[in-house]
């Protein structure tokens, strides 16, 4: 009987990953092999999961400074030195899942359990747009009565509409439970941007022993979610996994082999990886956990993530430290969150919300702080959500950075959208540091015609004209 290659344990086969991790382990002390990777990796290419794990193993000090090298002029090809900027919203922390690393569990009687109403989304899309933030990650518990599809759907349409001076939100990226095609259709029509959702642990007994009640202890049901999704016309996914769960190698791999199935089977891998390490919160001590990953492996994972797919977004959080975050930002990250609260209602009340944090900020500095701490290294703070408005979504996206041509496009809208930015919300010296970034960047835009059309968008933005793009 032939088995189905599109099922969990299929598509993320246990021995396949075991045996990767025994070829890392001993490929990686063999130089000539480690240094034709680097090779081939450097043609763009991308890495097999296999190959981008012996990459993760090497120990040598001088091999490990050229990964870093590498995932620096790769970030460098696609995405420059362009980051976008989102944050998360919370609608709601009732949940009926059992996870033993999140406090929105369903027996955490310490946590109070809150859900917004449409009026109070308003009042924290008003927040965010008063902030700048023009892209929104979507965030809600599990819970088919309190939070049905019918509130989230809701949500959107309201976050959408919603607009408050030259306020807009122009991208809601969606983070809620795996669901069926039909559901995801329904996402689809509502315009989300990237539908996301994180495997936390592709072992499966560890899995399930993190997972031991409700829906989403269904190991095969969560793991295929991002087949139903596609399938229910979404084009953009973000994978990610949550380290410290489970071995790092032991997910790094299966997280690899994710995005090789979903490549095979649909011609697009995932549109964003999501690299968040564990945190405390309310009644979760990190510390119980036996995985965790330092600092150091931590900026290793996220360069040969870089390395092994070159045309994905790479996404860190403010679970993250500015210190952790300045390392990793040159080494492959192309999107940050920044002014971020992980509480139900944080942007409005911020004091009161405090108790239902899903996990502890380790970067608590303004949006507008780290605007100016991005322009400080060189980087270009980019509000752009023209791709997604534009259709250059799923396989489309993903040609517009493989021939290059994404520098005429995301270049200008970056610039466009900073402009816009400095405008309406900067602090007087990130204002000034701004408009010299982009009076240094026009410069790199090569399509002369698109430097001159957002020259001119850049003059009408100052006219009090907004939202152009290329």
């Amino acid at each position: 009987m032939t088995k189905d290659k599109n099922t969990a344990e299929e598509f993320i086969n246990h021995e396949e990953i075991l045996a990767s991790m025994a070829h890392a382990a001993e490929k990686s002390r063999d130089r000539a092999y480690v240094e034709s990777l680097l090779d081939k990796a450097a043609l763009c290419g991308g890495l097999s999961h296999r190959e981008a794990a012996t990459l993760l193993e090497v120990e040598d000090p001088e091999v490990i400074e050229k990964i870093f090298n590498l995932a620096r002029k790769i970030k460098e090809r696609f995405y420059g030195n362009r980051i976008v900027m989102f944050a998360p919203l919370y609608l709601s922390n009732y949940c009926i899942n059992g996870c033993t690393y999140c406090p929105y569990h369903s027996i955490n009687r310490e946590i109070p359990r809150r859900k917004l109403t449409q009026e109070e989304i308003r009042r924290e899309v008003i927040a965010l747009q008063d902030m700048g933030h023009k892209r929104l990650a979507l965030e809600a518990g599990e819970d088919p009565r309190h939070n049905p599809l019918e509130y989230i759907l809701e949500s959107i349409d309201t976050i959408y509409n919603t607009h408050h001076k030259n306020g807009a939100i122009r991208r809601v990226n969606v983070n809620i439970a795996a669901t069926t095609v039909e559901n995801y259709r329904r996402l689809a029509d509502a315009k989300i941007g990237t539908y996301i959702l994180f495997q936390e642990t592709y072992h499966k007994q560890n899995y399930e022993a993190l997972h031991p009640t409700g829906p989403k202890s269904d190991y095969a049901y969560h793991t295929e979610a991002m087949d139903r999704a596609m399938l229910g016309g979404i084009d953009d996914v973000g994978l990610g996994v949550l380290y410290g769960l489970s071995t790092y190698r032991y997910d790094f791999i299966g997280l690899l082999m994710h995005a090789e199935h979903l490549e095979e089977r649909f011609g697009v891998g995932p549109h964003t990886i999501s690299v968040p390490r564990i945190c405390s919160a309310s009644d979760i001590d990190k510390d119980d956990y036996s995985d965790g990953i330092s600092d150091d492996l931590f900026c290793r994972i996220v360069a040969v993530l870089r390395i092994a797919v070159p045309y994905t977004g790479l996404i860190v959080s403010t679970r993250e430290s500015q210190q952790v975050r300045t390392r990793v930002l040159e080494l492959g990250v192309s999107q940050l969150s920044g002014g971020s609260k992980t509480t139900v209602g944080g942007y409005t009340d911020p004091q009161q919300a405090e108790e239902t944090a899903q996990f502890d900020v380790s970067d608590n500095r303004t949006l507008d702080e780290i605007v100016g701490w991005l322009l400080s290294t060189g980087h270009i703070p980019s509000f752009c959500t023209a791709c997604y408005r534009e259709g250059r979504t799923g396989d489309r996206f993903m040609q517009l950075v493989k021939s290059g041509q994404i520098a005429n496009c995301c270049a200008p809208n970056a610039l466009i959208t900073l402009k816009e930015y400095l405008q309406d919300y900067a602090s007087p010296a990130v204002k000034q540091e701004g408009l010299k970034m982009i009076a240094s960047q026009l410069e790199f835009i090569p399509n002369l015609k698109v430097k001159e059309v957002a020259q001119r968008h850049l003059q009408a933005i100052e006219q009090g004209k907004r939202d152009f793009r290329f």
